[in-house]
């Protein structure tokens, strides 16, 4: 799928449409902080639903103001706090540290803000900063921009005694997904002089290709277990793939993970989700638990696979478990 673009000239002649999909976005995770250009694409796993019950780490939330954001993230971590900003008045909240989000300044810099050369910020960069605080930035020249991008697709084998031995039937065609991503894009001469993304999801999970294979009457297991087994594709899914067989798990726990992460994140380790700013491949929320992992959680797609296998085995007793409640709640 080719990548497709829709520019909109300036944010005063916004759709309904644009301004309700740049208002949804209530949340960010704590991003690297740049200098300079930033343009980047992020993955999220369901277009954005509300639920009443939020979680830790809820594939979706709703926070709509302060006093539900506040309770949201009180609950999953008391050391996280939030402040919004607002940038030619479209509304977004930066979630990070306490301790690292004590100045206006601090706040861009969590929330990965890249400011042009002719902004104008209010309150200053220096002033202290609380949840009541509301940072305005003024910006000329800004369009937003919205870009669809696929997520490939697996290909999943599995056995079964319903066909001869070693004869193959296609039961499930394969199809890409689709990354839809919306960002607030500053151009210059015709070149990206800084890009603020809003939102990115998944608007489209993808299909994997499933091959039946046949075992005649053979009753032994298949190698793959239950949920076959699947071809990695691409590099992050590849070590994945050796790290988990190489540390005692199954081809069938691979293919849960593959299902759960694919859903989840696209495979993007900076994936963030524009309601509650869940991120990384596993959409831990907030993303600073990965930490416990590691302290390059926020870059490092090996950290962020290792958590989410600590996660899975803590809260569900394996990765499978863990597929199968994302089966019936579609987070976990």
């Amino acid at each position: 799928m080719s990548k497709h673009v829709r520019h909109t000239p300036l944010l005063q002649s916004l759709s309904k449409r644009q301004w309700t999909r740049i208002a949804a976005v209530v949340a960010a995770v704590g991003l690297i902080a740049a200098a300079g250009v930033v343009s980047r694409n992020f993955y999220q796993n369901e277009a954005p639903q509300s639920y009443s019950n939020v979680t830790a780490f809820s594939a979706t939330d709703s926070a709509a103001s302060r006093s539900a954001t506040r309770g949201a993230i009180g609950s999953a971590d008391k050391n996280t706090t939030f402040v919004t900003v607002k940038i030619n008045g479209d509304p977004r909240t930066v979630l990070g540290e306490k301790q690292n989000m004590t100045t206006v300044k601090d706040v861009l810099e969590t929330g990965n803000i890249t400011l042009d050369p002719n902004d104008a910020v209010s309150p200053s960069l220096k002033t202290k900063v609380t949840e009541a605080t509301v940072i305005t930035i003024d910006r000329a020249g800004a369009n937003v921009e919205t870009s669809d991008t696929p997520i490939a697709f697996n290909e999943v084998r599995k056995e079964t005694s319903s066909l001869p031995k070693g004869q193959e039937k296609v039961e499930t065609e394969g199809e890409n997904g689709v990354m839809e991503t919306t960002a607030l894009v500053t151009r210059a001469g015709g070149k990206v002089v800084s890009s603020n993304v809003f939102a990115s999801w998944v608007k489209k999970a993808p299909v994997d290709k499933v091959i039946l294979v046949g075992t005649g009457s053979d009753a032994t297991s298949p190698a793959g277990g239950a949920l076959g087994t699947t071809t990695p594709a691409g590099e992050i899914q590849s070590w994945a793939h050796d790290y988990l067989l190489a540390n005692g798990y199954s081809e069938e726990d691979f293919t849960a993970a593959n299902y759960i992460i694919s859903h989840e994140s696209g495979w993007s380790p900076t994936a963030t989700n524009p309601s509650s700013g869940a991120y990384g491949l596993a959409q831990a929320y907030p993303g600073s638990k990965m930490a416990s992992a590691g302290a390059d959680w926020q870059t490092n797609y090996q950290t962020q696979f290792k958590w989410f296998i600590d996660y899975c085995n803590q809260r569900y007793g394996g990765i499978t478990a863990a597929y199968n409640y994302w089966l019936t709640y579609k987070s976990y």
